[in-house]
């Protein structure tokens, strides 16, 4: 059934319990974070309860007095409840049981921000099985809640004797899943061998953007490539990695490759479906951290992304710390002596993403190699090549052909000097 064109967004209140462990300010920065994902799926927040309690209560998260106040608050008019942690299915039941309406927790909010916004063929999957993993646990209490008359009394229907409707689906969902990691890892595959014949052919450089999720990389992104990429005010606007190269164009070429953002409490079944997503982030040779200046919690950022690139196995791999939106907010200065060799900028000004640029390709330059080739005036046809693939950085000309110093990739240059002679001058 359509939605009406004007019909109103649904209703949501936010829930959170603080533990004895959080601070006010990490607490305060997780609200809000879970304010920005109910915005992502386009819920309105029209309210939040809070509590603090030495741990959450078992039975339904909330204590009893603020499950009653949530209660009576949804009964005037709220479509569902989010829950600003994982709870466990049980917790969940009761909880709408109690209040009467709808609950997604945390990871449940994430993975329907997931689910709407994954297109390729990979990230589908991907989202498939983080969602199917999600249901196992809940298919199990709606089961127990069912009871006895959920237990079938002979193999029907595809079951064999004595199983029951839910273990029927369970099992459905373990080879759903099995099927869809299948199908993943063939895909991995022929990604990694298409990426190794490019960078075999053309002698690729890769940058990858990492960060928060809503730090601003697709509009970095777009200000290094000079193309057009979503930007939103939302959080995990974009799944797909989208791969760019920079522009203007330079030697060696560098491909520049936004990833899914990073967030605090990403549950880890979301981090493993995702792993081929951040894959991007393990075959670049330099990632570019973004980091919210303009967020005070912005060291929480620091933390989670660390956090997420040590999981995947990222840790080793050389990285520039960007300091985004300093145009927001933030001490430039102070960011600077902290964390000496940063760059702090604001992706909306053209100097301060040339002034990226040029660092990027620094960067890149540093494992060039120069040389000297002999092209005669009976191969100038090969010129196209050698400015294809080099930088060139002087030409002079005699009676025999042109003399070239060029500038490029190590092994650029030694299929180069193979073709044309000559000697490397210097690195």
């Amino acid at each position: 059934m359509m939605q009406e064109v004007n019909q109103k967004p649904p209703r949501a209140v936010v829930v959170a319990v603080q533990l004895p462990s959080v601070s006010d300010i990490e607490f305060d920065a997780s609200l809000t974070e879970l304010r920005q994902l109910a915005k992502t799926l386009g819920f309105e927040v029209v309210a939040t309860f809070t509590q603090k309690r030495p741990k959450f209560d078992p039975t339904a998260y909330l204590g009893l007095g603020k499950r009653q106040e949530l209660h009576d608050f949804v009964q005037d008019g709220a479509d569902l409840i989010l829950v600003d942690h994982e709870i466990s299915p049980s917790q969940a039941h009761n909880l709408e049981k109690e209040a009467g309406c709808e609950v997604m927790d945390r990871t449940m909010v994430i993975l329907e921000i997931f689910h709407r916004h994954a297109s390729s063929r990979a990230a589908r999957a991907q989202v498939e099985i983080a969602r199917l993993g999600y249901m196992g646990p809940r298919m199990r209490e709606a089961a127990k809640q069912a009871g006895p008359k959920d237990r079938a009394r002979s193999g029907t229907g595809g079951r064999s004797g004595g199983e029951s409707h839910g273990e029927l689906d369970r099992r459905k969902i373990r080879d759903r899943i099995a099927e869809l990691q299948k199908e993943l890892d063939a895909m991995h595959l022929e990604r990694k061998t298409q990426r190794a014949r490019r960078q075999e052919r053309q002698g690729l450089a890769r940058v990858a953007l990492v960060g928060y999720t809503n730090a601003g990389k697709s509009t970095l992104m777009r200000a290094l490539t000079g193309n057009e990429a979503l930007v939103a005010d939302k959080l995990f606007a974009t799944l797909d990695t989208t791969v760019r190269a920079l522009h203007p164009e330079s030697v060696p070429l560098v491909l520049v490759s936004d990833t899914v953002g990073f967030i605090k409490n990403l549950p880890h079944g979301l981090v493993a479906s995702f792993k081929s997503t951040l894959d991007e982030a393990l075959e670049a040779s330099l990632l570019a951290h973004v980091v919210d200046a303009s967020d005070p919690g912005y060291e929480r950022q620091l933390l989670v992304t660390e956090e997420v690139l040590d999981e995947i196995g990222a840790k080793a791999v050389p990285r520039l710390l960007v300091f985004n939106k300093i145009d927001r907010g933030g001490d430039e200065a102070a960011l600077r002596e902290k964390y000496p060799g940063c760059i702090v900028m604001s992706a909306r000004r053209e100097g301060d993403s040339a002034m990226l640029r040029e660092a990027i390709r620094a960067f890149f330059q540093r494992r060039l190699v120069e040389a000297e080739l002999f092209l005669p005036w009976s191969a100038q046809k090969l010129r196209g090549e050698i400015f294809a693939t080099c930088e060139v950085l002087e030409e002079r000309a005699d009676g025999e052909g042109a003399f070239l110093r060029v500038r490029g990739e190590p092994e650029a240059v030694r299929r180069l000097r193979e073709q044309f002679g000559q000697a490397t001058l210097k690195r």
